[in-house]
C-alpha cells in the first residue's frame, strides 16, 4: 500500500496536467489573435541629412546658424525641426522619413536667409549651402520723388521726415509790479 504522501503527490501531478491541457485548449490560437488588438505598424525608414553652411566669399564655416527642416510626406505635414550648426558649420539630422519633401531654411546673423526644397529619396543626403551677404532690394514701386524705389543692403533704419528745429521761445516779459499802496485797506497801520 502506498503512503498518503505519495497518493497526494500523484493527485497533484494529475491536476497540474489537466490544468495545462485545459489552458492550451481554451487559449487563443494564432488566427484569432491576428484580428484582435492593435496592429503593429513599423515606423518608416529615415534618412541621414547633413547640411554644411559656409560663407560664400571665403568658404569658412558658419557656427550657430539655425537650420530649419520642414518635412512633408504624401502631402501631409510631418512638422518642423531646428538644428544649430556646430563649429564646422554642419547640422545633422536622422529623423526625416525617406521619400519626404524637405524645405531647408538657413538663418544666420549678418547673412541673407536661404531656403530650398529637396526630395529625400536616398538614405543619406549631403547639402552644401553658401550664404550671401544681404543684397540690395529692388522694387517696382515708386518712391515719393517719382523714382524707382531701392533700398540699400543691410539693416534698414526707418526714414524719418526732416523737420526744422523749433524756433527758440521768446524770453518771458518781465513781470510788472506796482508798489504797495499805503492807502489800501490791507496795509498795516503806522504807529
Amino acid at each position: 500500500m502506498q503512503s498518503r504522501r505519495a497518493i497526494w503527490s500523484q493527485l497533484a501531478l494529475v491536476l497540474c496536467l489537466v490544468l495545462v491541457a485545459s489552458v492550451s485548449a481554451f487559449g487563443q490560437d494564432d488566427s484569432s489573435a491576428a484580428h484582435r488588438g492593435r496592429k503593429y505598424k513599423a515606423p518608416p525608414s529615415t534618412s541621414h541629412i547633413e547640411v554644411t553652411v559656409t560663407k560664400k566669399f571665403n568658404g569658412k564655416p558658419i557656427m550657430n546658424a539655425a537650420v530649419v527642416f520642414n518635412s512633408s510626406l504624401n502631402g501631409r505635414e510631418e512638422g518642423n525641426l531646428e538644428v544649430k550648426t556646430d563649429p564646422d558649420g554642419k547640422a545633422i539630422i536622422d529623423v526625416i522619413p525617406t521619400g519626404s519633401t524637405v524645405r531647408v531654411q538657413v538663418i544666420a546673423t549678418g547673412f541673407a536667409t536661404y531656403a530650398e526644397e529637396y526630395v529625400v529619396a536616398e538614405p543619406s543626403r549631403e547639402i552644401a549651402v553658401s550664404m550671401l551677404r544681404p543684397q540690395e532690394q529692388i522694387s517696382s514701386y515708386m518712391d515719393n520723388d517719382g523714382k524707382a524705389a531701392t533700398m540699400k543692403p543691410g539693416v534698414q533704419e526707418p526714414i524719418r521726415p526732416k523737420t526744422p528745429p523749433p524756433a527758440p521761445a521768446a524770453p518771458p516779459a518781465p513781470a510788472t509790479t506796482t508798489p504797495p499802496d499805503s492807502t489800501s485797506s490791507n496795509a498795516a497801520p503806522k504807529q
